[in-house]
């Protein structure tokens, strides 16, 4: 921190409050700060000839040119400036932009003012004077293009998006893990729409969906009479995304004969067509994609671990819906909205207490399972409102579907996931003293329950649940057991 110690910081926002917040936290610090309410004001201030900050901090949405413009202009003139980017919005496009731009973090809000000081030192450790180089020349920075289906405002689903964001940069083999359903091809889209290879092909191929023995061919193509029935030459996969993104998805399935082939192109980036004898080279990023534990996998002799460390140079994991609720409402708008469309009908929206039955869901099949339950029930719903009974016959529709009902996805008991969307619902609709009438319902169920299996035996009942015989008849009060 010696270095940085007394170091310049110039903070723009036009947020007053974060202003003040976050100055006086750098002064505390030992910072000489200044504050700025707008970009222009910034620039300006340069073009007076001001003494040149070591650091700046700027916020994204601003009146006026914004903060990814701001960071356009500072890198013309100031190219080794580091930048912090600030948003209360953080999407893939925001901090796609912000690194594509030279922007060296991207901090989401709020955040924590210890965090913002640490991150200050990190950027100004070990720095000279190189910030007040005038830059050579400028670039233009590419448009943002607008992301409107990766989303989630999870802490975890905003880490990804800052992870995206970075690595769309770099020529670095990813590998996304995740469960089936959770959107692993929408973050190899990403990858790819924010790199520098955005103009070349995005290619994708399911590598379980492929049989073994045509797989080969799919993936490197091959010549007129490799095989019978291989009239013409094929281009395969690899060569179609040549400049661009290469996507290989369930890359656990993939047969160890084919592994080996594949990792000769990574390592080399070059291959033969079956059946052909010109040596094809290609320039391709690879992002690959599994729900499987690779690592058993190569423990147990079924994937190459030789592979498995070129193909996971970085990895992202995509969290199951259930770890990132929160994200349940947006998500069934959207998909909403998206079935309204295609059926040129106004979008239906969900009541209160189906909402809280959605939060509730253990969602098994994850953002998948969400957006054909929402395309039924636009189909399906009567009403402009979508209300628990319709969610229930949506679930219901499609065969084999796990209601809330019933039994969720093993490790969670069934009675769990109704039990929290009936609480969520009756919370919402302020309802006073619901865990009195839980518990009265509780053991209403699980007395009438035992009743019903000993054949209305008091005493055995009260002997299988595990409570003493007088406590039974005293909850069951004055009621006369069914006969």
């Amino acid at each position: 921190m010696a270095d940085a110690e007394g170091a310049r910081i110039w903070v723009v926002d036009d947020d007053r409050a974060v202003r003040f917040v976050l100055a006086t936290a750098l002064r505390e610090a030992g910072f000489e700060v200044t504050a700025f309410e707008s970009a222009a004001d910034v620039l300006s201030t340069l073009d007076r000839g001001a003494a040149r900050p070591r650091l700046l901090f700027t916020d994204v949405r601003m009146p006026g040119d914004d903060g990814l413009v701001l960071l356009d202009a500072l890198k013309r003139r100031l190219p080794a400036l580091p930048v912090v980017v600030m948003s209360a919005h953080t999407d893939i496009a925001s901090t796609a932009g912000a690194f594509r731009g030279g922007a060296q973090e991207f901090l989401s809000k709020p955040f924590d003012l210890d965090d913002a000081v640490a991150l200050a030192e990190r950027a100004l450790g070990g720095r000279d004077a190189a910030a007040d180089v005038p830059a050579p020349g400028g670039d233009d920075a590419d448009g943002r293009p607008d992301d409107d289906t990766l989303i989630g405002d999870a802490p975890a689903m905003q880490q990804l998006f800052r992870a995206i964001g970075r690595l769309a940069q770099a020529p670095l083999s990813v590998l996304v893990t995740g469960e089936t359903g959770t959107g692993k091809e929408l973050v190899a889209r990403a990858l790819h729409r924010e790199s520098p290879r955005a103009r070349a092909p995005f290619v994708a191929l399911n590598t379980a969906a492929i049989p073994a023995e045509l797989l080969e061919s799919e993936l490197f193509g091959h010549e007129a009479g490799a095989f019978t029935g291989a009239t013409k030459r094929h281009v395969g996969r690899f060569e179609q995304a040549h400049g661009g993104t290469l996507f290989l998805d369930e890359i656990g399935d993939m047969p160890l004969a084919l592994q080996t082939r594949l990792l000769r192109v990574l390592a080399e980036g070059e291959f033969f067509r079956v059946g052909g004898r010109e040596l094809i080279r290609v320039d391709v990023r690879v992002v690959a994609a599994t729900h499987q534990d690779l690592e058993a996998k190569v423990r147990d002799g079924g994937f190459r671990a030789d592979l498995l460390h070129r193909l996971d140079v970085v990895r992202l994991r995509l969290p199951p819906l259930r770890e990132r609720r929160g994200d349940v409402p947006r998500l069934a708008e959207r998909f909403l909205q998206r079935a309204a469309a295609r059926f040129d009908a106004p979008a239906k929206r969900l009541s209160r207490p189906a909402l809280a039955q959605l939060e509730a869901h253990h969602w098994p099949g994850n953002v998948r399972e969400l957006e054909n339950l929402c395309w039924r029930l636009a189909a399906l719903a009567p009403g402009d409102v979508v209300e628990v009974a319709d969610l229930h016959e949506a679930w219901g529709v499609h065969a084999g579907a796990a209601t809330p009902a019933s039994a969720t996805a093993a490790g969670e008991p069934g009675w769990e996931a109704p039990l929290r969307a009936w609480a969520l619902a009756r919370l919402a609709a302020g309802a006073p003293g619901i865990h009195a009438e839980a518990r009265d319902r509780l053991d209403r169920v699980l007395l009438e329950a035992a009743l019903e299996q000993t054949g209305q035996h008091r005493g055995e009942a009260a002997a299988r649940l595990g409570v003493g015989r007088n406590t039974l008849t005293r909850k069951l009060g004055a009621r006369r057991p069914p006969r």
